[in-house]
């Protein structure tokens, strides 16, 4: 049964949620801080597309072999996992071993969109109707709420906010700094101070910076431009064709993040084959990094520039890099940020130990 947040992003469009008051679905007990989170592994969830969707059909194999290439990787180091359907089930299981894959299908791939924000004291945001190419927004809900039927039977803890947002527009440091493009001030009709009221609010959010998509229309996340790779540091996309967008986007940082550390990578952009205009590319795009306590996933092009990027993170961080593959899937707009959804401490066991409890296999 979906608890009463979950049935208010189900129901909005009909029911309409009091933006004034955001549920809470079991109070967060994890905190920030917490000098154990370096010794705990991170749980990396990803989810295949439905066997019969004919939208990914072209790009399943690309998927899969993305997903294999990241697990193994991410296996090494951290709790990782994928959600699949029963059609697709022994594909993966075969490559990653069973204990990796579970049969609980869901609607979409970009899990970072349609999951908890912040792994150490998660908000559940609504899902836009842009991450589904502009669906109504019961689409977008119809995806959220089948993730958050497992979110609810393992009794997971977050806050469930009536406000819309993507999890790729949530770039956070786990240090009370949050990065938001200013779609946030669109989809929900508020002014930039409205929403840093609402946002710095919640318990886990000091500091919030608003910027500019550098693309206007489509989904304008924040973790295609910035990427935290440690408290009040960022890494940023480079932009030599346009130096007033990078002027701009370092003063709304600069203004967001008071005595943040700012450095450019190289972003060697390739627009050249797009899955979906909707949507656009995420190649070349390192910023799409997905980072843990002690982690950085750091995507990888097979182009010259990745060594170039490679390097430059590593001497901007003590963490340690795990270079990942993601050419098979950034001309469909996003990569290893996007396709991840972070768990950690409490949430992560319950997590786990709810998929064990209700595994289910299909017949080889």
């Amino acid at each position: 049964m979906f608890k009463p947040a979950l049935l208010c992003l189900m129901l909005v469009t009909l029911l309409g949620c009091s933006k004034d008051l955001d549920a809470v679905n079991q109070e967060p007990t994890m905190q920030q801080g917490n000098t154990n989170l370096l010794a705990q592994k991170e749980l990396i969830v990803v989810a295949s597309p439905r066997y019969d969707d004919p939208y990914y059909a072209e790009v399943a194999d690309d998927i899969f072999q993305f997903h294999v290439a990241y697990a193994k990787e991410a296996a090494k180091h951290d709790n990782f996992i994928v959600l699949t359907d029963e059609m697709s089930y022994w594909d993966y299981a075969e490559v990653l071993g069973e204990k990796r894959v579970y049969i609980v299908p869901q609607n979409d791939i970009w899990m970072r969109d349609f999951s908890l924000s912040n792994a150490v004291s998660p908000i559940q945001f609504r899902y836009t109707p842009a991450g589904q190419a502009g669906s109504p927004v019961g689409e977008a809900g119809r995806v959220q709420a089948q993730l958050g039927q497992s979110i609810d039977a393992a009794q997971l803890a977050y806050r469930a906010s009536d406000w819309l947002n993507d999890g790729g527009n949530f770039v956070d440091d786990y240090h009370g700094r949050v990065v938001i493009s200013r779609k946030f001030l669109r989809d929900n009709e508020l002014t930039e101070s409205e929403a840093r009221s609402i946002l710095t609010a919640y318990p886990s959010i000091d500091h919030v910076a608003f910027i500019e998509a550098d693309e206007q229309g489509g989904l304008e996340h924040a973790d295609g431009v910035v990427a935290f790779i440690a408290p009040n540091t960022l890494v940023i996309n480079s932009y030599p064709d346009d130096p007033a967008y990078a002027r701009r986007l370092k003063k709304d940082l600069e203004a967001g993040l008071p005595g943040v550390t700012i450095h450019n990578i190289v972003t060697p952009y390739d627009d050249s084959d797009i899955y979906d205009e909707k949507f656009g590319s995420a190649c070349g795009l390192y910023t799409n990094m997905l980072v843990t306590p002690s982690r950085i996933y750091l995507p990888q092009f097979g182009i010259p520039e990745d060594q170039l990027a490679l390097a430059d993170i590593q001497r901007w961080t003590n963490k340690t890099v795990i270079p990942v593959q993601s050419s098979q899937v950034c001309h469909m707009g996003g990569g290893v940020r996007c396709m991840s959804w972070q768990l950690r401490g409490e949430n992560a066991e319950k997590y786990l130990g709810w998929l064990e409890q209700n595994r289910y296999q299909p017949n080889g």
